[in-house]
């Protein structure tokens, strides 16, 4: 303890006193200064995630330092708007939604020299880019729902004519149709 108070502040650099002191990776901290370092909530020994010498919220440190990518999201269906500026995070651009501009649907019309050709984009499919659904082979980034754009897997996907389509979209516009369907709840709606 050096000379004149206390261990100096992992935060504001000042003598920490016993009294109010809160330790976290062998340093001190005032208990005023344990706040997370992004969005200035209060800390304790259970919601702190320490990085090199900063210290976070469980969730700043997740969105900051955590997995990126289709399935790390906000968790059980949930949808955050969120980019991730705030953290530094530079957000990715997506290209924009294009439905497939391939008239001839048949797989076999789609080769080009013997390598996979996508139905959306027209370009040449690698084996490392390649996703199978709807009897074609596509690029990650092109299997997509052709009405909304929502990105599909071989279990969340219809196809039609050689499109592929989310469940919602499909059942939208090519599901059963008339009386007694997309009522809801199995309400019956009767009028005199």
């Amino acid at each position: 303890m050096p000379l004149g108070g206390g261990n100096k502040c992992g935060c504001c650099q000042k003598p920490v006193y016993f009294a109010e002191e809160v330790q976290c990776e062998g340093k001190s901290w005032h208990k005023s200064c344990f706040l997370c370092m992004v969005c200035k909530k209060n800390l304790d020994s259970t919601t702190v995630a320490v990085h090199v010498d900063e210290i976070y919220c469980k969730s700043c440190y997740g969105k900051k330092y955590g997995p990126k990518g289709y399935g790390y999201g906000g968790g059980a269906g949930t949808l955050s708007m969120d980019t991730g500026e705030g953290l530094g995070i530079k957000p990715e651009v997506q290209a924009p939604h294009r439905p497939t501009n391939n008239p001839n649907s048949s797989k076999f019309a789609q080769k080009a020299g013997g390598s996979d050709v996508c139905p959306r984009c027209g370009k040449t499919v690698y084996a490392a880019e390649k996703v199978i659904g709807g009897g074609n082979s596509w690029h990650k980034s092109c299997f997509r729902c052709a009405k909304c754009g929502k990105g599909l897997e071989s279990t969340t996907l219809a196809d039609r004519d050689g499109e592929i389509y989310c469940k919602g979209c499909y059942a939208k516009n090519f599901g059963p149709k008339g009386f007694g369907f997309g009522q809801g709840a199995g309400a019956l709606a009767h009028s005199q």
